[in-house]
């Protein structure tokens, strides 16, 4: 039997992996589409050579490794660059999240996304957890975390914003706020109780 699929999904810096290791505590199985993503580019010959010739020849270093600090600042310059890269590794994630879900006996799974739309995984999934915080607090999150300068996480945030509406398929969708104040378990096991009734 096929779970029932979740995404969990927030731009960068809203806590969708914390609230994915919450999930992993209370047992559950979630799959990571940017862990998953990483491995991909890095032991896909393909979609290296794909990246090379669509993208920028310069992001692939003479080892035949992804150089990743590259190939961000090449799409998050372009939109267009941006949604090749999307099209190149998200339909293998796609296909590795189907065997996944095939493989797991479990009535409920969570896949942890930042871009349900632009992948095509709102197809997918029977439901969508969004996790919020506000933008300020998205942004010194960011910073800390990945040591990045302000202009950087703002242009990265803004590389991920998308109009859900400007799709036919929109999963029903549920908002967990993680802005630092609002304590996240009670929502996570009041959403779980909701889902699994």
């Amino acid at each position: 039997m096929t779970p029932i699929t979740i995404a969990i999904t927030g731009g960068i810096g809203s806590g969708k992996s914390v609230v994915s290791k919450i999930l992993r505590c209370l047992g559950f199985q979630v799959f990571d589409c940017d862990s998953e993503a990483k491995v991909l580019m890095d032991g896909d010959e393909n979609i290296k050579k794909e990246i090379a010739s669509t993208i920028d020849s310069q992001s692939i270093y003479l080892n035949g490794a992804i150089n990743r600090k590259r190939l961000a600042e090449v799409v998050f310059n372009s939109p267009a660059k941006l949604e090749i890269l999307n099209k190149i590794v998200h339909g293998a994630v796609r296909d590795r999240i189907e065997q996944w879900r095939r493989s797991i006996d479990a009535p409920v799974a969570f896949v942890e996304t930042a871009i349900l739309y632009q992948s095509g995984l709102n197809r997918s999934v029977d439901a969508e957890w969004r996790i919020v915080a506000p933008e300020e607090l998205r942004i010194l999150r960011v910073m800390r975390r990945n040591n990045a300068n302000r202009e950087e996480v703002k242009q990265r945030i803004e590389s991920q914003q998308f109009d859900p509406s400007a799709t036919d398929v929109q999963p029903p969708l549920t908002e967990i706020v993680n802005d630092d104040a609002t304590p996240l378990l009670p929502q996570i096991l009041e959403k779980i109780y909701d889902k699994s009734r």
